[in-house]
């Protein structure tokens, strides 16, 4: 049974009202923080007003802190008494959160707070991303540092910034301005499993020039639209088998535009390379007397999604309404290049590893579709745990740029976290959870790109882990947060940094 030990932080007034229903919850101050962190927006690329408030707590506090050049937090505290000696261990979560929202919804994630509530052992959020990911992890490391009675070593915190739109600030963690030995990461989402390995990955850009022509005389215009699909992260939820709104709006593109004469405007789906697309549109024109097949077409195709999918997308639409005619649409020849371009272009789960059971290897996302005055672009993440996975991929992707006769770049390349079954700390995470929970927690190497392959280049000696609570449909409006397994980590947290070992003699 958790352990409820009295740890209480005096309550911070947030820029924002906390969510009342939040600072109720165990453990009280980490819940208090996740509640002032949904307060306050801090998408990626907007996360500065969130670090401004913590850097005013930090000092207030009297806690040393510092902002590094290109925006991550490095907050130090020192050892509680008699934990003098011990390891200095740093604490690392990114400020950031992946804002997405249903089509319903308004929501402006860089004014609006999230709208953060309980249901039954959960924590949701009302029509958008909740930022669990990786706002528990923060909150808990900032409870940390503002409670007297948690008993470790030298400690640091170190917030990075943009981890979600690029690992930016991973990036630019420099040498020396860390003193920890062992890092414990935060960014987890499964209580009950320890991670010692990430994969790495590779963003992919084609671009399709665009060439434009007026629309034939006779033609109704319309938006074709697919919505109500689940989405999720492209790392984790991959291998789930959930629909791409982008392949699949190409598959009915690639079945249905010479047959029945449509006419591409635009193309625009996803929102993010490393969130799995849940709606995407395709504005195009057809001869009027070919409306009412295109109509019959549409409710086939849907028919047919809905059985092929029934199982991961329940509540998968299509929908056909008449909109304005565009002043212009796609050449023929650059929309049959667009199309089979989008049509043939892998998606999904590339291979699965050999070495660990059920994990993923390679796999690619084919995330966003923007189309523009002077081109269609398409942006893919590739995700690999070995190099040469990721290699494959870029080879597929180059070979398939040069048929379809356009470019594709690839870009923001960051490495895997290889695992080591040796860690110490690893050692100490596994067994402290045993000691607890009465059970052997699962080491797992997680097929998403955790921030620890990046911190290992300035950091080569640092002893990582990665533990977390159970986090579901990250980067979707479904996202959740089991809050018993929010206690859980907490008390397996506090336990490993009481564990943590003295400094070796020099």
């Amino acid at each position: 049974m958790l352990k409820c030990r009295p740890l209480f932080l005096p309550y911070i007034k947030p820029q924002e009202p906390v969510v009342s229903a939040l600072a109720t919850l165990y453990p009280q101050p980490l819940w208090q923080w996740f509640g002032q962190i949904c307060a306050i927006p801090h998408p990626s690329k907007y996360e500065q007003a969130l670090s401004q408030h913590i850097q005013a707590w930090a000092r207030d506090k009297g806690l040393t802190v510092q902002e590094d050049k290109v925006g991550n937090l490095i907050i130090k505290k020192p050892a509680t008494a008699g934990f003098e000696n011990r390891k200095t261990v740093v604490i690392q979560a990114h400020l950031d959160m992946v804002p997405q929202k249903n089509a319903d919804k308004v929501h402006d994630f860089t004014k609006d707070p999230i709208e953060a509530y309980v249901d039954g052992d959960w924590v949701k959020a009302n029509g958008t991303t909740l930022g669990a990911d990786n706002g528990i992890g923060m909150a808990s490391a900032l409870a940390i540092l503002g409670s007297d009675d948690i008993k470790h070593g030298p400690l640091e915190v170190l917030l990075t910034i943009d981890e979600e739109a690029g690992m930016t600030g991973a990036f630019g963690v420099e040498p020396g301005m860390l003193e920890a030995e062992i890092l414990i990461n935060t960014d987890s989402e499964q209580e009950g499993e320890i991670y010692m390995g990430c994969a790495g990955g590779v963003d992919a850009e084609f671009t399709v020039p665009a060439q434009w022509q007026a629309p034939a005389a006779g033609v109704t215009a319309l938006t074709l639209s697919l919505t109500g699909l689940k989405g999720g992260h492209s790392g984790v939820n991959i291998h789930l088998g959930r629909g791409n709104a982008n392949k699949l709006l190409a598959r009915f593109l690639a079945d249905n535009a010479s047959r029945l004469e449509l006419s591409v405007a635009a193309f625009n789906g996803g929102s993010l390379r490393n969130a799995i697309p849940r709606e995407a549109s395709v504005t195009l024109t057809v001869p009027a007397a070919k409306l009412s097949q295109l109509q019959q077409q549409v409710a086939d195709y849907q028919a047919l999604l809905q059985q092929e999918l029934a199982a991961v997308e329940p509540a998968l639409k299509l929908s056909l309404a008449e909109t304005t005619l565009p002043a212009q649409v796609l050449t023929a020849e650059v929309q049959a290049r667009l199309v089979n371009l989008l049509n043939v272009c892998p998606n999904g789960v590339m291979r699965m590893s050999d070495d660990i059971a059920g994990v993923v290897e390679t796999s690619l996302n084919m995330g966003v579709i923007t189309t523009t005055e002077g081109s269609v672009q398409l942006l893919c993440l590739i995700r690999s745990l070995i190099d040469s996975g990721r290699e494959q991929v870029e080879g597929m992707l180059s070979s398939l740029a040069q048929l379809a006769g356009v470019p594709v770049k690839f870009s923001g390349a960051y490495p895997g976290w290889k695992p080591d079954p040796a860690s110490p700390v690893m050692a100490i995470v596994k067994d402290t959870y045993q000691a607890i929970y009465n059970k052997a927690p699962v080491i797992m190497v997680i097929h998403a790109g955790l921030e620890c392959g990046l911190f290992k280049k300035p950091y080569p000696d640092m002893d990582m882990v990665s533990i977390g609570p159970t986090i579901r449909f990250p980067h979707g409006p479904d996202e959740m947060v089991n809050i018993t397994t929010v206690g859980q980590y907490w008390e397996l947290l506090l336990a490993v940094l009481e564990r943590i070992p003295e400094r070796e003699a020099a």
